[in-house]
């Protein structure tokens, strides 16, 4: 006989509310869970038994109690009791991946008694859906009355687990986020973590709305091509394709397998942006919200004779190796460098002097992206490598000290996005973790899997520091990027998104109109008139109009939550 936890249901007497139903739902969709399973007849058990699901993350999650029996090698019988945690059997998609870890605990019934427990964690998928201990505790010790794992002969098994969101099953993450994703062509995921950070600076995407892109194509535009990711993202309930936007940048097929460098990619895009945004109503958008002022200086310490030079910069990389933290990166950022001996300064009619060089701060912009120096060259091995080092980055920062004259406002900063790398310079994976409200909840977003997180796995679990944790699904996980914003700047940065131009709108529905005329019609021929070659073309083209009236007109009596919103 099998027993587990009690679930109370909702009975005839007592129906489902909608809040039930919303309780429900995130119950199922939860990241963790603990959950027993009590076997009755221990002693009497032959083959196996599997506990009554607990869902976490919209997964089955199940304890698996088995005996195992062994020789060993001087011909002995051995018996042992093995417990194993399962996840997801049986499914019919067999790509699915879903990683997690947690601690499975025997269970000792005396008030004094030491309970067994043991840790584990594993990247779950359709040939390996169960991961445990094939010999979690001898027999003799199980049936030791001293040890009081059995009761009424009965054991009880505790699982406590964790899980990411999973990949390759449903998961709908717009019913449990309210956000959705982006799909991977390839090696892209570099590239979607940073199209959601400009997505969710929704000041920057009320102005892209606004850029004219009358009778731009796009395949061939890179604004309007945007304008369609961010309506997409806004709007839809499905991950978002981005062919049409790395078209539109001139990447060819194979080109979209290519790594390329985040920073790059992203002073160019803002370009491009600040470019077309030229002689529009949003014309100084993107110096006004990530333009920040330093200016460079040399000081000659035995004459009087100084050079300084202002400059503009919309990131700031700061070094990893070697510092601990933040602020120790922005201390080494401003600390001077003494030109002496063969590098002194050439102050002109001074002729060659020692000289302090260096940065000051003048101005921090609304929006601070800041680079870690994650990746660099590596004299002693002569090539690139990636740094790993822990390093410690903040909720809140407070970047007062590091500006030259004390500011009207504050230079204090909310951190707003965290972008990942695991791997190394060879290649590895991109995610983005991102606090879309400013209010300290966050999610993150893996390519087309949105899901939300705490804080803790937002910030501190990419401090880095460790090749192989077992709360990171990837080896040599670490932040490369973050995003801060002003945080007095926080309502005016992440401003409600709502009216967004008419002709915009339709000219974006237009064109999904058009994709699914020849969706529609592609399966249509393939499907209905494959093998008929009697079918005129006007009975053709009047069954595509006729499988498309119904979604038409469910797209008409719903257009208001396009135009509305």
């Amino acid at each position: 006989m099998l027993k587990t936890g009690s679930v109370e249901n909702a009975t005839a007497d007592s129906p489902q509310t909608n809040a039930d139903i919303k309780k429900e739902d995130e119950d199922f969709a939860r990241p963790e869970a603990t959950f027993r399973f009590t076997v009755q007849n221990i002693t009497q058990l032959k083959d196996q038994v599997l506990s009554p699901p607990c869902y976490v993350r919209c997964l089955p999650w199940k304890i698996l109690i088995l005996i195992r029996n062994t020789i060993t090698p001087d011909h002995q019988q051995h018996k042992d009791l093995g417990i194993f945690l399962q996840c997801n059997e049986n499914s019919e998609s067999p790509g699915w991946t879903c990683y997690g870890l947690g601690e499975l605990k025997l269970l000792s019934h005396k008030p004094d008694g030491e309970h067994l427990c043991r840790k584990l964690h594993h990247m779950y998928h359709s040939k390996e859906d169960d991961w445990g201990f094939a010999h979690f505790i001898s027999w003799q010790d199980l049936v030791n009355p001293d040890n009081g794992y059995i009761e009424n002969d009965s054991i009880t098994v505790e699982a406590h687990v964790v899980a990411e969101a999973p990949h390759g099953v449903s998961w709908d993450s717009k019913k449990h986020t309210g956000y959705i994703g982006l799909k991977n062509q390839g090696a892209t995921c570099y590239m979607n973590s940073l199209l959601q950070t400009l997505f969710f600076t929704n000041v920057l995407r009320k102005a892209v709305y606004k850029i004219p892109t009358s009778g731009d194509d796009s395949s061939r535009s890179v604004v309007f091509a945007l304008q369609r990711v961010f309506y997409d993202l806004q709007f839809s309930d499905k991950p978002v394709a981005t062919k049409k936007l790395t078209k539109s940048f001139g990447w060819e097929t194979l080109d979209s397998f290519m790594q390329h460098d985040v920073q790059e990619f992203l002073r160019v895009l803002l370009d491009k942006l600040e470019s077309h945004m030229k002689h529009t109503v949003v014309e100084g958008t993107v110096p006004k919200l990530f333009e920040g002022k330093m200016t460079s200086f040399i000081k000659c310490k035995n004459v009087n004779c100084s050079s300084t030079c202002v400059e503009t910069f919309y990131d700031i990389q700061l070094s990893v190796k070697g510092k601990n933290n933040i602020y120790e990166s922005f201390n080494d950022y401003i600390s001077t460098e003494l030109l002496d001996g063969d590098n002194k300064y050439d102050a002109g009619e001074h002729g060659l002097q020692e000289a302090e060089k260096g940065v000051r701060f003048d101005v921090f912009p609304p929006i601070l992206h800041l680079h870690l120096l994650r990746f660099q060259y590596d004299p002693q091995r002569d090539a690139s490598v990636k740094f790993n080092d822990r390093f410690e980055f903040y909720e809140e920062i407070n970047l007062d000290h590091y500006l030259q004259e004390k500011p009207q406002s504050p230079a204090h900063y909310t951190l707003h996005a965290v972008l990942v790398h695991s791997g190394d310079n060879h290649g590895g994976h991109y995610v983005v973790f991102i606090n879309p409200m400013g209010d300290g909840k966050w999610c993150k977003f893996d390519d087309d899997v949105v899901s939300r997180c705490s804080k803790q796995e937002a910030i501190e679990y990419n401090f880095g520091g460790k090749e192989d944790a077992p709360y990171l699904s990837r080896r040599a996980t670490s932040a490369y990027m973050l995003i801060y914003i002003q945080t007095t700047e926080l309502k005016y940065v992440l401003q409600d998104v709502t009216d967004i131009p008419s002709d915009l709108c339709e000219r974006i529905n237009a064109e999904m109109q058009y994709e699914m005329v020849r969706t529609y019609g592609r399966k249509i021929k393939c499907r209905n008139f494959r093998s008929d070659t009697s079918v005129s073309p006007y009975k053709y083209y009047a069954k595509i109009v006729n499988a498309l009236k119904q979604f038409f007109t469910l797209q008409a009596l719903a257009g208001s939550k396009y135009k509305a919103r």
